[in-house]
């Protein structure tokens, strides 16, 4: 299938052929038949990618200070890699999708194939959506009036927040899209409606849809035509919405407003409010986000709906009260379409945004399809530059996962082992079809299964999220392979368990390896050495300055599996490697979920002490580790600088960048498969690491 992306280093527009996805569980499959281009959100990303990396910057302050204080963290190089690694991933363009239903992932009873839906898919053939992100299209609504449902909730979302009651006066500042649906809905509820904006175009489609207006262009005065308007009392909302780096349209709002009126912003603004402005009048400001109650929110995307009774209006029950008032014919999208052009031409729909010429509804309509049981291509070939293609080697790898981490890190360190690199998964095949094609992957794919079935492959490589690491080892090991999964092994003692009795009973033992790369970083491995001189006990102290992250995927424990599971085994087993011994006490005192001490004891007297401390400061390193034994000691300082004390002929190891060990680690995991070696962690001390992380999570 084909699906519109957009390069955020240059700005470029491609439209390449990429996997279709496979609904998970809780998604809809869709075939689509309309896209609304978002003239304000897509204009922006245009902008912004054409920007050099000054102007970037200029746009995204908050980025620009991240970026500077991991430079004092992490070093320049790192930083660097960290910048190129995110402007080099694609973005999807498009948040307003109608389509037919092809199939539904497990848990989804709402949809049936065949129905007509919209979702705030993007623009693609195929798309899979969550199912609380779509909603059944009525009869006698077309697929390019659906198509306008997304960006009206956006409207109807900023109008509740406003709450309008029968009779008031509203200003909508700024008459784009969202700006000429606000105005129809507002007046659909009874209100009176003064829509302001600079281009003379917009004013008019404003009055015939039964606005009084202020063109700014004709230097008509906004607060004079308020202060008219309501025969002197003031106007008793304002919705914004528009994309300005101005204060003036805040301010203005506010000169517009009565006593205790309110003022919600749906678009981009400067936020520099004026204290005198609102209180002196009460003045409340509220943002909106998106299209409702529900946006964001993991869960709800995943199934969990908002009981009705307590939230009344959702996301999806936004949509559908839009898509009702457009087959009531009370909101009138028909004239609001200026371009019509089929998805192959979407290139020229983003020369329209990029030059002077008015549009506002831009339709991007797709191939009508009758048969609904149409062959999807779930695998795409990619040829290499050089125009060769695999050769079967040992140690052939399948990746599932292409996500930050695995493109980031895993994949660069197994291609420069020399791994083969045969096919790569991803759930949605965007990013599969980025690491296919940047690291020379043979192809990229949405089937699953083909990668545990595929004879070329004899090693798979698990980089998704935490819930499915258990279930995908075991099956990589049915089926024979190699299995490497990045860290944890698994969420819970019985998945434990399954692994250790499934491995136990393999005749054929493949090798396995779950991700802990520290213990192969170049200072962990100098310090191993030194310490294999030291007869006596050592006494280890980790500090972590992991930061705190709330409401994020890792801290639920049916995904992530909470920081301790999910984060402190990779500290767990590293400890383990530097004490050369098994670990015999785990004792943990926890402030919050994200701040904790953890004991550990081992068997030759040796002890350790993990600190993961989520309430240090940005700017302090992330990660310490302190050995002392002896009478000498070793610091290692975020895998950067490492300096010893009383080590005879030892002072220092500083690197001019971090190293984790990923590349040291990948490179000893080939080496093992090819040489048939034994793992590079044996598989009693992975069991026993995952263990003792279970047990500090108790």
């Amino acid at each position: 299938m084909k699906q519109l992306l957009q390069s955020l280093r240059t700005g470029g527009i491609e439209i390449p052929e990429v996997p279709c996805p496979t609904p998970q569980r809780g998604e809809v499959l869709i075939w689509t038949r309309a896209t609304l281009v978002s003239s304000g959100t897509e204009r922006m990303l245009l902008e912004f990618g054409k920007a050099n990396w000054i102007e970037k910057a200029r746009q995204q302050p908050d980025k620009v200070r991240m970026v500077l204080q991991k430079i004092r963290t992490d070093g320049l190089i790192a930083t660097l890699e960290t910048v190129n690694a995110k402007l080099d991933q694609p973005i999807s363009l498009g948040y307003s999708n109608a389509g037919v239903v092809l199939d539904v992932g497990d848990g989804v009873t709402e949809f049936r194939v065949g129905d007509r839906v919209i979702s705030n898919g993007p623009h693609a053939e195929v798309i899979a959506v969550p199912k609380n992100l779509c909603a059944r299209i009525p009869n006698g609504v077309s697929d390019e009036a659906a198509a306008f449902t997304v960006m009206g909730a956006i409207a109807l979302q900023g109008i509740r927040l406003a709450g309008p009651t029968l009779g008031e006066t509203f200003v909508v500042t700024g008459l784009g899209l969202i700006g000429l649906i606000t105005v129809q809905l507002l007046r659909a509820q009874g209100c009176k409606v003064v829509g302001i904006d600079f281009d003379s175009r917009k004013i008019a489609l404003a009055q015939e849809l039964g606005a009084e207006t202020v063109d700014l262009s004709k230097g008509q005065d906004p607060i004079i035509a308020a202060e008219q308007f309501t025969r002197g009392k003031g106007v008793d909302g304002v919705i914004l919405s528009l994309a300005t780096k101005s204060q003036e349209p805040v301010h203005q709002a506010a000169l517009m407003c009565r006593k205790r009126g309110r003022i919600v912003l749906v678009g981009v603004t400067g936020l520099d409010l004026s204290r005198e402005d609102f209180y002196k009048k009460e003045l409340s400001f509220q943002v909106s986000c998106s299209y409702g109650p529900g946006r964001h929110d993991p869960a709800y995307e995943r199934g969990q709906d908002y009981p009705a009774p307590f939230v009344r209006w959702t996301a999806q029950r936004n949509f559908e009260a839009v898509l009702d008032m457009i087959a009531d014919g009370k909101l009138n999208v028909e004239r609001l379409v200026t371009h019509r052009l089929p998805f192959d031409c979407a290139l020229d729909a983003y020369e329209l945004l990029g030059n002077s010429k008015f549009c506002l509804g831009i339709l991007l309509k797709y191939e009508s399809k009758n048969n609904l049981k149409i062959p999807l291509q779930r695998t795409v070939p990619v040829r290499s530059s050089s125009g060769t293609t695999f050769t079967s080697r040992k140690a052939s790898l399948g990746f599932i996962g292409a996500g930050r981490y695995a493109s980031k890190i895993l994949v660069p360190a197994f291609q420069k082992s020399g791994a083969g690199l045969v096919s790569v998964y991803s759930k949605g095949g965007l990013s599969a079809v980025r690491a296919a094609h940047k690291f020379g992957f043979s192809e990229s794919s949405t089937n699953l299964d083909a990668v545990f079935t595929d004879g070329r492959i004899d090693t798979i490589v698990v980089a998704t999220c935490h819930d499915t690491h258990a279930a995908l080892v075991c099956r990589g090991l049915r089926a024979g392979k190699h299995v490497f999964v990045e860290k944890p092994l698994a969420l819970t003692l019985e998945q434990i368990d399954e692994i250790e009795q499934l491995y136990t009973s393999l005749q054929i033992r493949p090798l396995l390896l779950v991700g802990f790369n520290r213990r192969f970083a170049p200072q962990i491995a100098c310090a191993k050495e030194l310490l294999s001189g030291v007869k006596g006990p050592k006494s280890f102290i980790y500090t972590v300055n992991a930061g705190p992250v709330p409401g994020d995927w890792i801290q639920d424990p049916e995904l992530g599996g909470g920081r301790i599971v999910g984060e402190v085994c990779h500290f767990i087993d590293l400890l383990r490697c530097l004490a050369a011994c098994s670990i015999a006490e785990v004792t943990a005192m926890r402030q919050n979920a994200d701040t904790m001490s953890i004991n550990l004891k081992f068997q030759d007297g040796s002890m350790g002490t993990i600190h993961y401390f989520a309430n240090g400061h940005k700017l302090f390193p992330k990660e310490r580790i302190d050995i002392f034994c002896d009478g000498r000691i070793l610091a290692i300082d975020n895998f950067r600088r490492m300096t010893g004390y009383g080590w005879p002929g030892f002072r220092r190891l500083n690197l001019w960048r971090q190293n984790k060990g990923a590349k040291e680690m990948a490179a000893a995991y080939v080496n093992a498969i090819r040489h048939g070696a034994p793992s590079p962690i044996p598989f009693p001390e992975l069991i026993e690491v995952s263990r003792a992380t279970m047990a500090a999570a108790d």
